[in-house]
């Protein structure tokens, strides 16, 4: 119900954005959030944001370099990413909570299918 798309591969320092849509899923009543797994790495929550406040988190490797939004008339969260690093390589998800403050804590209650996102010369 929860699909990430958007990754790819990028040059250190491009950018890319993620896209977070649904189908049979009003994004708008939950926070979402993207979480991302490298190899070899736990996972790692990246960015949350609230559906009643927009109030949003950012882990602080990521901060002043990624920005999370939603766009509820299309159903759909972005995470545009910029200034990558080889660093943010791994497999992006986007997650959907009840709770925003739960989401950033890092409990989810529906999980997305991920993306890909590699950044190397």
């Amino acid at each position: 119900q929860l699909q990430a798309s958007g990754g790819g591969l990028v040059q250190p320092g491009g950018s890319l954005r993620l896209s977070c849509a649904a189908s049979e899923f009003t994004l708008g009543f939950y926070a979402i959030g993207w979480l991302r797994k490298a190899r070899g790495k736990e996972r790692e929550g990246v960015s949350c944001i609230n559906n009643l406040d927009d109030e949003t988190y950012y882990a602080e490797s990521v901060k002043g370099r990624f920005t999370i939004s939603r766009d509820n008339a299309k159903n759909t969260v972005y995470l545009q990413m910029n200034s990558l690093k080889p660093e943010d390589t791994a497999i992006y998800y986007c997650a959907a909570s009840y709770h925003y403050r739960a989401l950033v804590a890092g409990a989810v209650d529906f999980w997305g299918r991920g993306t890909q996102v590699t950044v190397s010369s």
